[in-house]
């Protein structure tokens, strides 16, 4: 009786994807650098946020100690912004300024029109005048209640959060498809495996990563600011914050593929920046830019459609209220086929350039070979 020997059936293109895809997922796990650059974007993320809310608190709860001699008191109202203390006489007043109890006093004058006077120690007390002052009406057409510096925070955080995922795992990747294509065990990969999954397996294995990272941030934030009782800032943020892990998850396939295929073109760890020096720039581009022009709405608009910096642009525009309901729509299609063409053409890069060692590959050679 004949004996025929059955090979085994190799895996299909989605099984050698995930097979990859779990063997970067865990040995960046099991890495002990990647555990402390996430912690230490953690901590960013809650250093930023408790600055945020505590500036928040202060410039609520900020008021100016007053004390108030008999009727002058009335010129005030209900107080406003004044922590007010009554005194029977104007001596009395005097010695608490002096002392430094507070800030300033108003007392009874009758020599003028409002028939009430200030005492300040050495400096005008311009919260209070401001506040006796008689001022008309002021509408204002562009009206914009968000705190600047907490504008700047919050444009800072998402930048940050972008800035330092995108280069963790993009920096790992390169340096995994150089290792492998440097000690040949990419060779042994690619007989076993369709090298389109073995790049699959790679953008996705750490698009998983980078996106979890990305979920733990957010949620860290949404826990932050509910400890802090920031309710209103948490109402601002939550739908920016859901928008940007969208964004995310899909820009950062895009770097991921731009990363890896950059790095397949050369074949030592000493030459991989200069070929993926643009993609760095692609990623250091939207931190510097919403850091330095998050109050300039034309430069937020262009940002938020040019897919490199529409994970940072646009959820910084949704915070600030300036983005209509379907522009993160457009935003995220025009994401979505931007990505979907830079696979297509990484691709290409990544399988003309992964078995060619020696000297870098040039681009045109890794494009039409």
């Amino acid at each position: 009786m004949s004996t025929s020997t059955i090979r085994p059936q190799a895996p299909r293109f989605a099984q050698s994807t995930w097979l990859v895809a779990e063997r970067e997922i865990t040995m960046r796990l099991r890495s002990r650098v990647f555990l402390i650059s996430t912690g230490i974007l953690l901590l960013l993320v809650l250093a930023s946020i408790l600055i945020g809310g505590f500036t928040a608190q202060n410039s609520s709860n900020d008021t100016t100690p007053v004390a108030v001699v008999g009727a002058a008191g009335q010129s005030i109202g209900n107080g406003g912004r004044l922590d007010v203390t009554e005194v029977a006489s104007v001596e009395a007043a005097t010695e608490l300024v002096r002392d430094g109890t507070v800030d300033a006093a108003i007392v009874p004058d009758g020599s003028t029109p409002l028939g009430i006077g200030i005492l300040a120690d050495s400096e005008v007390p311009a919260a209070l005048v401001s506040q006796l002052s008689v001022s008309p009406p002021v509408t204002l057409l562009d009206e914009s209640p968000t705190n600047p510096f907490i504008t700047y925070l919050v444009s800072l955080g998402f930048g940050i959060v972008f800035f330092m995922s995108a280069m963790t795992f993009g920096s790992t990747i390169a340096q995994n498809v150089v290792e492998e294509k440097q000690t040949r065990v990419v060779e042994i990969l690619m007989s076993a495996i369709p090298v389109q999954a073995l790049l699959a397996g790679k953008v996705l294995g750490n698009s998983i990563l980078a996106f979890g990272q990305i979920a733990l941030t957010a949620v860290l934030s949404i826990i932050g600011l509910t400890i802090l009782g920031q309710t209103d800032l948490l109402t601002g943020l939550g739908m920016p914050i859901v928008w940007f892990v969208v964004f995310f998850a899909i820009g950062f396939v895009l770097l991921a593929s731009l990363f890896a295929a950059t790095a397949s073109m050369v074949s030592r760890q000493e030459d991989i920046s200069s070929t993926t020096t643009p993609v760095t720039m692609l990623v250091m581009l939207p931190y510097f830019a919403v850091v330095f022009f998050n109050a300039n709405p034309l430069v937020l608009t262009i940002m938020s459609y040019v897919p490199f910096s529409a994970p940072v642009g646009m959820p910084v525009r949704l915070f600030l209220g300036t983005a209509a309901w379907w522009e993160p729509l457009v935003s995220l299609a025009i994401l979505a086929v931007t990505t979907a063409g830079t696979i297509w053409l990484a691709s290409r890069i990544y399988q003309n350039s992964l078995l060619k060692m020696g000297a870098r590959v040039k681009w045109r050679e890794a494009l039409t070979s």
